[in-house]
């Protein structure tokens, strides 16, 4: 991957944590990035094109971090939920950017399927990842739903508050 590409994919999508997709300009982008408008269109056709990748590279990224908890082909879910915390105090406490995605490209003039879907694919690929290790569908939905309302009150309440709560959720979800 080129250095620019490369740097224009960052850029972007610190832009896009903080501001929101419709929020960013092209303008701001390739300034961000430091880069000219050819360079941007040369990498990508579009600005829904750029989102796209960026969500692609997050979810890889997210992904290899959840499956440093798998021991042994078995989910620890415990370490799961440090993991998903862990990338909450890296990337800030700004909601889940595959639900922003969904919710700003859903409908009208800036509606987009592929965007949507991908999305919609990424909750979907999280339950099926942990029901492939080892959890059932219940339990895998039900560790999403959590480390969703965590990535959610993170954006509301203090960030150990919602550690703590969280941590204890768990405990009480899957404890035997």
């Amino acid at each position: 991957m080129s250095k620019k590409r490369e740097q224009l994919l960052e850029r972007s999508e610190r832009l896009f944590e903080t501001n929101g997709f419709h929020a960013v300009g092209i303008k701001q982008l390739i300034k961000e990035a430091d880069i000219s408008l050819m360079t941007l269109y040369n990498h990508f056709d579009s600005k829904e094109k750029l989102i796209l990748a960026i969500l692609q590279r997050r979810e890889i990224r997210y992904m290899q971090l959840l499956k440093q908890a798998f021991v042994h082909e078995n989910v620890d879910v415990l370490s799961i939920v440090n993991n998903h915390i862990n990338w909450i105090e890296k990337n800030g406490a700004n909601g889940c950017m595959f639900l922003r995605a969904k919710e700003e490209f859903s409908a009208g003039v800036s509606e987009n399927q592929e965007i949507t879907t991908f999305a919609t694919q990424h909750k979907q690929r999280l339950v099926t990842l942990f029901n492939e290790q080892g959890l059932t569908k219940r339990e895998a939905m039900r560790l999403v739903l959590v480390l969703e309302g965590a990535t959610a009150m993170a954006e509301v309440f203090d960030l150990d508050d919602v550690v703590e709560e969280t941590r204890l959720s768990i405990q009480a979800l899957f404890s035997s």
